[in-house]
């Protein structure tokens, strides 16, 4: 499938029309500058997954202060 393509000046006036046109088609757009491909408007990918509510657990206090376990900053000698 030749994926089709548009030059830059039109690109720029009928941005927001083909902008919605790739999201709804699908099918990427290539804009070009002098007759060379320059940008491709691609849609993005959803990614359709689980949530991940629930996966987590939480051992201890996760809001108090942690100085007393963070060594980081200390110089060695």
């Amino acid at each position: 499938m030749k994926k089709r393509t548009i030059p830059a000046g039109q690109f720029k006036a009928e941005c927001l029309r083909l902008i919605d046109q790739v999201a709804d088609t699908r099918e990427p757009l290539i804009v070009t500058k002098r007759g060379r491909p320059v940008v491709e408007v691609v849609p993005i990918r959803i990614r359709e997954g689980k949530s991940l509510r629930g996966s987590v657990t939480v051992h201890g206090d996760i809001v108090g202060p942690i100085l007393d376990q963070f060594h980081g900053s200390r110089r060695l000698a």
